[in-house]
């Protein structure tokens, strides 16, 4: 069974930084592609990064270019994702998604979700 959990998010002010995780298990981590997909409140779901099955490329949505950083650590079955200078436009429930390639391609396995809150 394909289980992905994701932690690491909070409450942070506007500048601060957090780095999410997602601990992969039930699939073979290193042969996929990951991707971190985001939800607000009131806006539809925006995918935010990807990076391809060994992380060597890696695709941004332009708002995050230069905050975020994507990383995985196939050894560890982990994702990461290191947001820096957080805005309160970044609010949103961050989903870790499996990819159903090791290219980034379509997605189809989804984690439950981790809050990160950016506010004063």
């Amino acid at each position: 069974e394909v289980q992905l959990v994701e932690s690491g998010g909070g409450l942070v002010q506007p500048g601060g930084s957090l780095r999410l995780s997602c601990t992969a298990s039930g699939f073979t981590f290193s042969e996929y592609a990951m991707h971190w997909v985001r939800l607000a409140a009131g806006k539809g779901l925006e995918w935010v990064s990807g990076a391809d099955n060994f992380g060597g490329r890696l695709k941004y949505v332009d708002s995050v270019k230069g905050r975020f950083a994507i990383s995985r650590d196939n050894a560890k079955n982990t994702l990461y994702l290191q947001m820096n200078n957080l805005k309160p436009e970044d609010t949103a429930v961050y989903f870790c998604v499996k990819g159903t390639h090791r290219i980034l391609y379509g997605m189809d396995y989804w984690g439950k979700g981790t809050l990160v809150s950016v506010s004063e």
